[in-house]
């Protein structure tokens, strides 16, 4: 194992946090989960990742990454432990998304567009990783992807397709044949990694959580454009 001053990614401040443990169920990651902070300066971020007993009630929480507007980044727990930042949801049927998932902040509160610096520090910290672990595109995914409804983030305004056009993400790009058959949307979506939650609604909420990534502006029930989009998806993941 590296020394504590050497982090895992070539460039990060090692900032260690006491929030961590053992991957539970042995293995290793195939997920990396990304986020926004929701919070105004990446250095309260960091505080309350590195937090082991928060004021008013809050439980401890942190990341293995966390990348601030300017593009610095700060590593808080080794890539090979659990951190803390996904709690419950639901992907591809994992229910311990902290035990097979790497979590990286992004320092953002999730009202405005991510910075250009913010994007280029993650585009050269995703390669390490999904190379390190053998992650795939299709494992990269946001918090709101395996918390439909409970979680928003990295939300409307995080560039997906930037990062497909990288092969860093996944993306749909629409085809004839799936223009031509749209299929069956909950399948798709299954298929992809999606799993219908807890609620009165749980159609909605997936609609929701589907578009706020791949459609961001799409509104009104669903159509024949999220059908198509999440077909697309669907035969890209095999």
């Amino acid at each position: 194992m590296a020394a504590d001053s050497e982090p895992d990614a070539p460039g990060a401040i090692w900032c260690p946090s006491p929030n961590h443990g053992p991957r539970r169920h042995g293995g290793a990651p195939s997920l990396i989960v990304l986020h926004y902070t929701a919070m105004a300066r990446a250095e309260d971020a960091l505080a309350r990742l590195c937090d082991p007993d928060p004021p008013d009630g809050l439980g401890p929480v942190s990341a293995h990454y966390l990348i601030g507007a300017e593009g610095r980044i700060w590593q808080m727990v080794r890539e090979a432990d659990r951190a803390w930042h996904a709690g419950a949801g639901n992907w591809a049927g994992c229910t311990d998304v902290n035990s097979h998932s790497i979590g990286i902040e992004l320092s953002n509160t999730g009202a405005s567009p991510f910075a250009a610096a913010q994007m280029q520090a993650l585009e050269r910290l995703l390669p390490g990783i999904m190379a390190r672990w053998a992650i795939p595109p299709a494992g990269v995914i946001g918090h709101s992807d395996m918390a439909p409804g409970r979680k928003s983030d990295p939300g409307a305004r995080f560039d997906w397709r930037r990062l497909a056009l990288q092969g860093l993400a996944l993306w749909p790009e629409t085809t004839a044949e799936t223009t031509a058959d749209v299929g069956d949307f909950a399948a798709d979506l299954a298929r992809i990694g999606y799993r219908v939650p807890e609620s009165a609604d749980p159609e909605a909420l997936l609609l929701q959580s589907f578009r706020q990534r791949f459609r961001p502006f799409a509104r009104g029930p669903l159509s024949d454009a999220d059908r198509s989009a999440a077909r697309a998806l669907a035969l890209a993941c095999g």
